[in-house]
């Protein structure tokens, strides 16, 4: 089994300061909605949520098939829940782990 890091979700705390930052950087956005803004870069996604701990600091998504399989199977290795799945696309779930330090695992699958 493989996981890919196909992902980056900055948490802010403007949305629009952040955008102008970012779409300077990098360009328009992909997506643009008050909940997400999302920038493809060759392949990657950089998102921006506004809902987001911005004190947490980003959070890298691994790509995985199963996610209840890869969230139970790490948890059982001494991970801890930060975050439960949720659906934020259709077929898309997404949470948030915390290694033993309380660095964030972030899981993106079906």
């Amino acid at each position: 089994m493989s996981s890919t890091i196909r992902s980056l979700v900055v948490p802010v705390s403007d949305l629009a300061a952040a955008k102008a930052v970012y779409t300077a950087l990098l360009g328009e956005p992909h997506t643009d909605q008050p909940y997400y803004v999302g920038y493809n870069v060759s392949g990657f996604e950089l998102g921006l949520n506004p809902h987001g701990d911005a004190a947490a600091g980003p959070v890298a998504f691994a790509d995985v098939e199963d996610l209840d399989s890869v969230r139970a199977r790490l948890l059982a290795a001494g991970a801890s829940e930060r975050s439960a799945p949720r659906q934020v696309a259709p077929g898309v779930r997404v949470c948030v782990l915390e290694d033993p330090d309380g660095n964030p695992v972030g899981l993106r699958g079906g």
